[in-house]
């Protein structure tokens, strides 16, 4: 991922159907008609289609409420908590991301590629911003202050791509920018692992080209005092599979906002996330899923656990946002988010939002709950000669076990869930009657 700074490469619900269609734009295309094959490794094959938004800020209804797009920082008032996108975010700990401070740190990037070309492009290269313009002021001010993108291209028909990226924060204020693109036909796996330290703004986007198969796994296993405000795009082509696939374990304050649009029919976008929240940690997942073209499908699984103390609360934060645009007959989707309170001193905040405008939908859903610990499975465990930690690590793997299991590669899936283990083991549950 190219970056600034010192660079080493090596229960509230809402569901809107509104009638008044004709005035939504659509945020990425015109019309719902694209090139027959998007996506490629040529400019001609991965320019994608319809208008681009940026400049000075333009507003664009996006549902029932406007957005601002812009990679201009102006475009966007510093927040001071009460905006709807921020209410939820502890502005005071993102330290410089909302002022646009100099980075000051070390970041060192390692790349390992198969069956994928990796270079850096100028931020002014017409592949960055394709699938990612800006809503917010921290990504905008993250992209302002990036020189170069790192970018990711995976040929047309590529039968097995497969990108290793380790981000590790040395301390201090970094940005970087990540572009992956991949042809039509094509499949690929790329893991992001973000370790360390520091204070890290970020944006990735995603370019998934007809009839391809991506998947993004995206590891958030930094140091307890890290800050992470990161903006994942993704951009789906005509009959692609994306999965995008969030595991935040570590950082004092993560922030990670996936979004997915539509460039053809036929798309398909799988959303996956689990984070484990300690006292005094903040992980707050926004999600946006933008439905225009027709017969699309989405599912959107988020699982949190979490365990503080009354003195040190742990917070946890889920937005789903999905809109069905007037154009988008035939869309599937549905979205869940479950959050497992183990201990006191822990807050979980869960907003499911569905805004229809069609009546001709597949299917649309949303569900969400949060509840503690279950003590009769955890008794129920212990009377069969099972000891209380383990027991209790049984439960919590399998409330984790839909989102592990779309985890592609056995090490990375047992790295993650032998991180849930150890954050298990550093406190004891209420139910212990003890506090770590």
């Amino acid at each position: 991922m190219a970056s600034t700074g010192d660079t080493v490469v090596s229960d509230d619900a809402d569901t809107v159907v509104s009638d008044d269609a004709d005035a939504v734009d659509s945020v990425v295309s015109d019309t719902a008609v694209v090139p027959r094959e998007f996506g490629g490794t040529s400019g001609a094959a991965t320019a994608g289609p319809g208008k681009r938004l940026g400049g000075p800020g333009d507003r664009t209804r996006t549902g029932s409420q406007p957005r601002v797009f812009s990679r201009d920082p102006d475009a966007f008032p510093v927040p001071n908590g009460r905006e709807e996108e921020w209410r939820f975010t502890p502005l005071k700990r993102l330290r410089g991301l909302l002022s646009g401070d100099a980075a000051t740190g070390e970041l060192a990037v390692t790349v390992s590629a198969t069956g994928a070309v990796t270079e850096r492009i100028p931020m002014s290269d017409p592949r960055v911003g394709r699938a990612l313009v800006p809503s917010d002021r921290v990504t905008a001010l993250s992209m302002a202050s990036v020189t170069e993108a790192l970018l990711v291209t995976v040929p047309a028909n590529e039968p097995a791509a497969h990108v290793s990226i380790e981000i590790k924060g040395g301390g201090g204020l970094a940005y970087g920018h990540l572009v992956i693109d991949v042809g039509h036909h094509a499949h690929v796996t790329v893991v992001l692992d973000h370790v360390g330290s520091g204070t890290f703004g970020a944006g990735v986007e995603v370019v998934a080209g007809d009839g391809s198969d991506v998947t993004v796994v995206s590891l958030q296993d930094w140091a307890d005092d890290a800050v992470h405000a990161g903006a994942h795009a993704g951009l789906v082509g005509r009959d692609a599979h994306y999965r995008h696939v969030v595991a935040t374990l570590g950082g004092n304050l993560v922030r990670i906002v996936p979004t997915v649009v539509y460039a053809g029919p036929g798309g398909d976008a799988e959303l996956f996330g689990l984070s484990f929240t300690d006292a005094g940690q903040h992980h707050e997942h926004r999600l946006f899923v933008d439905h225009g073209p027709p017969r699309c499908r989405s599912r959107v699984t988020y699982k949190s656990a979490l365990q503080g103390d009354p003195a040190n609360e742990a917070h946890a934060v889920w937005i789903g946002d999905v809109l069905i645009r007037s154009g988008a007959d035939g869309t599937d989707t549905y979205e869940l988010n479950r959050n497992l309170v183990l201990s006191d001193g822990a807050r979980a905040d869960s907003v499911p939002n569905l805004e229809i405008e069609t009546g001709e939908v597949t299917g649309a859903g949303h569900a969400s709950a949060t509840g503690r610990f279950d003590d009769d499975a955890l008794f129920y465990l212990m009377s069969r000669g099972i000891p209380a930690d383990v027991a209790r690590r049984l439960v919590v793997r399998s409330f984790f076990a839909e989102v592990l299991a779309a985890i592609p590669f056995d090490e990375v899936r047992d790295r993650v869930a032998a991180a849930v283990d150890e954050e298990l083991a550093r406190y004891h549950t209420v139910s212990d009657g003890v506090s770590a």
